[in-house]
């Protein structure tokens, strides 16, 4: 048997989810909304979301920040997976998207401990880093891949030492491995993925999950 990950095809995969997946019935109509839309192929994959709430109980978190909330099924899993003093802040563009995110956070019952901010994630992230700087548990970055470098800089400067930032989509399709495909944002993940092989600021673990999801656990040395 070879010692690479298992590749899943159809049925294997529905078993995975069938023996594994944990996913509240608000989360289900939440993701299930989510499928008929223009956009939905941005929806994580649910066993990711059950990962990353998994990953915010075990390493205590309180504070989760991610960048790109489109319909919210992100922040909806880890606002669920926090404790009651948990906050959540989830960042975005479109008023749209968010929209359908704010309904499903209400019947939650979360709404009341996520903020959402609308407009520009570089300056939203600015301004956290002058006011909360290392004082956030998780950072999930899942937006625009040209910013993705900047996106990372920004979240090990919010994070505390010990706390994780994901990175979705570092697989991008499997178009990272394509060298006739050189639009910008397949080059942008092309050189984040590899600038951080080499990133002592941090630990580092590419997991093969949805899309590729990068995980990096800021080292308490780091001067950031």
């Amino acid at each position: 048997m070879s010692n690479r990950t298992l590749p899943l095809d159809d049925a294997l995969y529905d078993y995975l989810l069938s023996v594994s997946l944990r996913e509240s019935p608000v989360l289900t109509a939440l993701r299930e909304e989510t499928a008929h839309m223009e956009m939905a192929n941005m929806q994580i994959a649910p066993e990711q979301g059950q990962f990353m709430a998994f990953l915010l109980r075990l390493i205590g978190a309180k504070r989760y920040l991610e960048v790109g909330a489109f319909t919210g099924y992100s922040a909806l899993a880890c606002a669920l997976a926090l404790p009651e003093d948990g906050e959540v802040y989830a960042l975005d563009t479109s008023e749209e998207w968010t929209a359908v995110a704010r309904r499903y956070w209400e019947e939650a019952g979360v709404a009341g401990r996520i903020h959402l901010e609308l407009g520009d994630a570089t300056t939203t992230l600015a301004k956290l880093e002058a006011s909360d700087a290392g004082t956030f548990d998780f950072v999930f970055i899942d937006a625009d891949k040209t910013a993705y470098a900047a996106y990372f800089e920004s979240a090990l400067k919010l994070l505390r030492p010990g706390g994780v930032i994901a990175i979705d989509n570092v697989l991008w399709g499997g178009s990272v491995i394509d060298a006739s495909v050189t639009d910008d944002e397949t080059c942008a993940i092309r050189e984040l993925n590899a600038a951080l092989l080499t990133d002592n600021r941090v630990d580092l673990s590419l997991v093969p999950i949805g899309d590729g999801l990068t995980l990096a656990r800021k080292c308490s040395m780091t001067s950031d």
